[in-house]
């Protein structure tokens, strides 16, 4: 099993295989699961300092905070996928 990583800005990367979902930190739901996350002491911030515009959730119930937007994140993870081993 290849480890794919995933640029989630700032030099900060992430294991593309424990990616459950990338989602908009707007709704009141996912404003209750950073909590929670950062309550069990799981929650990563890397947005260094900027506003949180995509919110990762692992396999391993981490929380990563990115402030960059989630359709950028999906658009690298897709473009990982894509390119040919060597």
């Amino acid at each position: 099993m290849d480890i794919q990583l995933i640029n989630i800005g700032f030099g900060n990367i992430v294991s593309a295989n424990r990616v459950v979902a990338i989602v908009s930190p707007e709704s009141a739901p996912i404003k209750r699961i950073i909590t929670d996350a950062r309550d069990r002491g799981q929650l990563i911030d890397a947005t260094y300092g900027r506003r949180t515009r995509a919110v990762i959730i692992t396999d391993s119930s981490h929380v990563i905070l990115s402030a960059i937007q989630p359709e950028t994140v999906a658009n690298r993870f897709v473009l990982n996928r894509e390119q040919p081993d060597n």
